[in-house]
């Protein structure tokens, strides 16, 4: 009786904190973006002109409510360039909605003439009036991809703007003794609207003053002309509500747990085609479902996130420096002393950016494997360089070399004779399509008995124990091949999946394979403007197959039973500019691809800060 008590206990707890959730956006509900503050976080300058190769995820803004595919902003740019002050700034993910103002990819440009506004035809019945305006007074701009956009709502403010500038021409045309261009009509309309707009103009000029007092306070406190300070910190509260440890093959605890991960990093560019950037913090998230010593005995349902199980809880550590440079404007070369194997070297980028995360997004998808496919799992934090190659407008070629334990100096260790991870990757990418694709492949090797920041051998330290494991004394020799694939059918859904297989030899004893394959589906903006929901099903990676020479601790060839399937739900809830609440659902059906594992339910609320 009293364990059923505190089961239901248990369950009001969290409902309760559901209860609050529900109560911030339903009764509180989200502010428009016309209420939203700007944001006080400070933005340093560079000059566009110098520039570094676009991380994929940068180009994968939402498409304008009212463009049409061939028209969507984050797929027209000539190339995959981007400015410095994009990197050392951190730009926002695919979900950070910028405010209904044109973008760094919408700068406007001046159009001298209605034709080279490709939106605006002949037949529209305000084609006339764009016509006079640009051709006889030119105070008409567009946006770099020659559009005019009409159909965008435009705010008293912004009207107000653009008759500030005629009203600017007007009075430069007068001064130079043009006046017989200017009509007699059209200067008296123009002074009504002056007086009629007089408070908005007044209240622009008012913003403009104070905007350069707040540019010149920061260039007089920052700390330095090329260096910008960026930080995240989540708070994450979850509950195991039903499994097994499937090791012991007895109920695990069902605890409720609040824990913390913090990190920092510095972006510095030295020459303005360079980034170094320094990235350290510690954390204290135990997944629930990590190495056959956690809670439920196995990878299975991993979340993300978590602390490094080498280090203590909340030990502070540098998790990250990398040295950025273009030798060419098409191509790209990291240089890492410690970075994050083949998943942070600058151009592997997952292809399902709604799920995976960036230091800018901090966090999207609840567990790891939601996050990317098991051909990018198998790295680990280590050295290494890697290059990336832009072929034209439509591909990109990236190679890249990483050693997990490149800076140890011990035996079956180092730069060139300890675990290793050779990745290749070529991904489609056409400029105005909301499709691309990439293939992927790696070779992985890792000397027997030796471990790396995870606490992990080999293996892609997600789905079941026998993928992860390794014949004791022997080394190990993976080949892994993926396929990923992106597609988003509208501003409001987007769909991804992958494939993977691997053939893993253990030396001298025999092979195993390996797969696993996943769909996610997107919702952006869902309820609200900047927040997302999503859900994922998918086989996490699992044995399939070994070779009856081979003991990985289950017997003589024996392989993973049965299909564990990995079912996850979460909605990111964008509270602020800088706040997000996110809760979520991990689902897994026989772990450890086990059918006689019950299934594991545990729930993640996951609060970001962002600064």
């Amino acid at each position: 009786m009293l364990s059923k008590l505190y089961w239901n206990s248990r369950w009001i707890l969290f409902l309760l904190s559901m209860l609050d959730l529900l109560t911030i956006l339903f009764i509180n509900p989200a502010k428009t973006w016309a209420d939203i503050p700007e944001s006080s976080s400070s933005t340093l300058s560079v000059p566009s002109s110098l520039s570094l190769l676009k991380p994929i995820s940068q180009t994968l803004s939402p498409v304008p409510e009212q463009s049409s595919i061939s028209q969507a902003a984050d797929f027209t740019e000539e190339d995959q360039i981007n400015s410095v002050s994009d990197i050392l700034n951190g730009k926002r993910s695919p979900i950070s909605k910028p405010k209904p103002k044109p973008t760094d990819s919408q700068t406007e440009d001046q159009a001298n003439s209605v034709s080279q506004l490709s939106d605006v035809k002949s037949t529209d019945w305000a084609f006339q009036a764009l016509q006079s305006l640009v051709e006889r007074y030119g105070v008409i701009t567009s946006y770099p991809n020659q559009t005019f956009q009409g159909n965008r709502t435009l705010t008293r403010y912004e009207f107000a703007a653009a008759l500030n500038a005629a009203l600017n021409r007007l009075r430069e045309l007068l001064t130079i003794n043009t006046s017989d261009l200017v009509r007699k009509q059209d200067w008296e309309t123009l002074q009504i609207l002056q007086n009629q707009f007089s408070t908005e103009l007044a209240t622009l000029r008012g913003r403009v003053d104070l905007l350069e007092a707040k540019a010149e306070t920061l260039k007089q406190q920052q700390f330095s002309a090329t260096s910008i300070l960026n930080g995240r910190a989540q708070i994450v509260v979850g509950s195991l509500f039903a499994g097994n440890n499937v090791v012991t093959k007895r109920p695990a605890p069902h605890v409720v747990t609040m824990q913390d991960n913090v990190s920092l990093r510095l972006n510095t560019s030295f020459n303005g085609k360079d980034v170094l950037s320094i990235t350290g913090g510690g954390a204290n998230i135990t997944s629930l479902g990590q190495t056959r010593a956690g809670l439920l005995g196995t990878y299975d349902g991993r979340t993300s996130d978590n602390a490094v199980l080498t280090l203590a809880p909340n030990q502070v550590a540098l998790t990250g420096f990398r040295y950025r440079f273009l030798p060419t404007p098409s191509t790209q070369v990291n240089i890492y002393a410690q970075n994050d194997g083949a998943n942070e070297i600058g151009f592997s980028v997952p292809i399902n950016p709604y799920f995976e995360a960036s230091f800018a997004s901090g966090a999207n998808g609840i567990s790891r494997f939601s996050r990317r496919a098991l051909v990018y799992n198998y790295g680990d934090n280590g050295a290494g360089i890697a290059v990336l190659q832009k072929l034209g407008k439509q591909f990109q070629v990236g190679l890249a070399y990483s050693a997990p334990n490149g800076a140890n100096p011990l035996p079956n260790n180092g730069l060139f004779t300890g675990r290793y991870l050779f990745l290749g990757q070529i991904l489609y990418n056409p400029p105005k399509s909301n499709f691309r694709i990439s293939a992927a492949y790696v070779n992985t090797y890792s000397p027997p008995n030796t471990l790396g920041f995870n606490g992990t051998n080999f293996g892609p330290a997600a789905g079941s124990n026998l993928v992860n494991s390794t014949v004791p004394g022997t080394g190990t020799v993976g080949n892994l091949y993926g396929v990923q694939a992106f597609y988003r059918v509208n501003p409001k859904f987007a769909i991804n999946g992958w494939v993977s297989y691997a053939v893993h030899r253990y030396l001298g004893r025999g092979d195993g394979k390996a797969m696993d394959w996943a769909i996610g589906l997107a919702f952006p903006d869902l309820f609200s403007q900047g927040s997302q929901g999503g859900f994922f099903v998918g086989m996490a990676p699992r044995l399939i197959s070994l070779n009856k020479n081979v003991d990985l601790g289950a017997g003589l060839g024996q392989s993973d039973k049965d299909v564990s399937l990995h079912i996850e739900t979460f909605y990111q809830y964008k509270l602020t500019d800088n706040i997000e609440i996110t809760p979520g659902l991990i689902w897994v059906t026989a772990p450890d691809s086990d059918a006689s594992n019950p299934s594991s339910l545990y729930a993640w609320v996951r609060t970001l800060f962002r600064f």
